[in-house]
């Protein structure tokens, strides 16, 4: 009897913009966009505020449009699917995992006028 694995690779952050979104062109050619996200880590027992800085990037040239126009400190959201990606280097192999967004928006301010945007 066989079983069916179901694999599920689903993201969803909120978070601050550490610093302002960087776009840079791969060797395919491809553009690339990378920022970071500042997160709180949610521990029950936690002394203090334990945060993470991840790292998002996003191929989708209308996301990156729209994301180029956030600024650091403004609250993001964004949904993806965590990845390792690997590139040669001088000195071999080296790898690093980031969430590559499928969506994104910038969450208004509580008490700010006007709708939501969303990118």
């Amino acid at each position: 009897m066989s079983v069916a694995v179901i694999d599920r690779n689903d993201v969803v952050l909120r978070g601050r913009l550490s610093a302002p979104a960087e776009i840079r062109t791969l060797p395919s050619g491809d553009p690339l966009l990378t920022f970071r996200l500042v997160v709180r880590r949610p521990e029950p027992r936690a002394r203090g505020q334990s945060v993470d800085v991840l790292t998002c990037i996003t191929y989708d040239r209308g996301l990156q449009r729209r994301a180029a126009m956030w600024q650091p400190g403004d609250v993001i959201e964004v949904e993806g699917a965590l990845q390792r990606r690997f590139w040669r280097t001088g000195s071999g192999t080296a790898s690093v995992c980031e969430v590559n967004c499928r969506r994104g928006r910038k969450v208004p301010r509580s008490g700010a006028a006007g709708g939501e945007r969303t990118a």
